[in-house]
């Protein structure tokens, strides 16, 4: 697990933000191109790219950031959330956490029979409808045909690609992903922010801009995100092989002015939150870097909007 200063930020904010953030996009991309490098030596072999990760991970920009890569070395892959398998609550009775609660994370959310299917058709070349889930009307809906042709690679990812019992996929015709954030914020007191504060500041935001959630409720349901992490994603992420650190140098200072003020409210308002009190600290002391610096295919516009990678 690497540490950065929010000194060391503040420096390089004020003294070249511009270059700052430049290097800090090029060490996330060579990330990924060394992960693209390794799928680029075994494609033949391996049409299956499983890529996995928790919540505010990071798994939907680095897929299409692979993808791109790939594509540009005449290798043609095409990507497949596995969102678009889940079921209705009301077809999954069996995902419920201990308190009789629906549990969002669980693996029985998902229609494994027919991913199971469709991932075997698709090593095999042969034609699928891939559905599309609506999670606002929860319901699935017609989705597009797609057949793979001999020599291409799908990459599958979602929270639980390298769980076998979903996918049922042999690592013998693929390769296994597992991105995640594995850098720490560190004070100059020597406090340290743990990276699922930092996922949870991306959770906050994505929720808010794309599915109309407040901070309370986001909060509310991190709980059960992160009992899920436990049990349905830590145990398989040492089936990859491939493993990227997310964590891009000078997100948060962007992330600042997004949560600032309404993180304050809620932990002025609601003492159930108080234990993710700690971020608040950790933004305060951050320089901030305007959002209209950050580039159109950062990970960072995966969570502030504006990805020319979503279009």
């Amino acid at each position: 697990m690497k540490k950065l200063s929010v000194s060391s930020i503040n420096d390089r904010v004020c003294s070249g933000m511009k270059e700052f953030i430049e290097e800090s996009e090029n060490k996330y991309a060579r990330r990924l191109k060394k992960a693209a490098d390794i799928l680029v030596q075994t494609h033949e072999e391996k049409p299956i790219i499983l890529l996995s990760g928790p919540s505010g991970a990071g798994k939907t920009t680095s897929a299409k950031r692979i993808e791109e890569l790939l594509d540009k070395q005449n290798i043609e892959t095409y990507t497949i959330s596995m969102d678009n398998y889940f079921l209705p609550e009301s077809q999954t009775p069996d995902a419920v956490d201990e308190n009789g609660k629906v549990d969002y994370e669980s693996p029985h959310r998902m229609d494994i029979k027919l991913l199971n299917e469709h991932m075997m058709k698709i090593a095999n070349c042969e034609p699928v409808e891939i559905p599309t889930f609506n999670f606002a009307q929860q319901k699935r809906e017609k989705g597009v045909t797609y057949e793979r042709k001999k020599g291409e690679l799908v990459l599958f990812e979602g929270i639980h690609a390298l769980n076998p019992e979903v996918t049922g996929i042999s690592d013998d015709i693929a390769n296994c992903i597992y991105v995640s954030i594995r850098t720490r914020l560190e004070l100059d007191n020597g406090t340290l922010l743990h990276p699922s504060h930092i996922r949870l500041m991306r959770r906050l935001l994505r929720d808010k801009l794309y599915r109309g959630r407040g901070f309370e409720a986001t909060m509310d349901m991190f709980d059960s995100v992160e009992r899920g992490e436990s049990l349905y994603i830590m145990p398989y992420k040492d089936r990859a092989k491939i493993h990227i650190d997310t964590f891009i140098n000078y997100e948060v200072s962007v992330y600042k002015p997004f949560l600032i003020d309404e993180l304050h409210r809620v932990f002025n308002d609601n003492q159930e939150h108080k234990n993710h009190e700690q971020m608040e600290q950790f933004i305060d002391a951050l320089e901030a870097i305007p959002a209209e610096s950050v580039p159109d295919d950062s990970l960072v516009r995966e969570f502030i909007g504006g990805s020319r990678l979503f279009a």
